[in-house]
């Protein structure tokens, strides 16, 4: 069976462009990000996610790569120096991926 969506995914989604870095010092910002990632390839977006009622850093954001190979090379140093601080980075969608699998119901309407 062929997969006519596959090509419209692939371009799509992100998810395997997308890199989540944790770990970030509160001070970091997203420039800081971007200025440290882009030595890997383009950068489409970079974000430090923040608190809604205080606007403080959570300690951790993303990185949306142009090219799937930028992302793995970014997260070929699995724990990288982000201003000063030791940060950890992953593949997004492999984070997802866990997360979803482990909140699989184990009965549903399609048992």
């Amino acid at each position: 069976m062929v997969d006519c969506n596959n090509n419209t995914r692939k371009h799509n989604d992100s998810s395997s462009n997308k890199i989540f870095v944790g770990g970030l010092a509160w001070e970091t910002q997203k420039e800081t990000l971007r200025r440290y990632f882009e030595q890997f390839g383009d950068i489409i977006e970079a974000v430090v996610i923040t608190d809604k009622n205080t606007g403080r850093s959570k300690g951790y954001g993303f990185v949306t790569f142009k090219d799937p190979e930028a992302a793995k090379k970014a997260c070929q140093n699995p724990s990288p120096i982000i201003d000063g601080r030791r940060a950890n980075c992953n593949i997004a969608s492999t984070a997802a991926n866990k997360k979803h699998s482990s909140q699989t119901p184990q009965h549903g309407i399609y048992d």
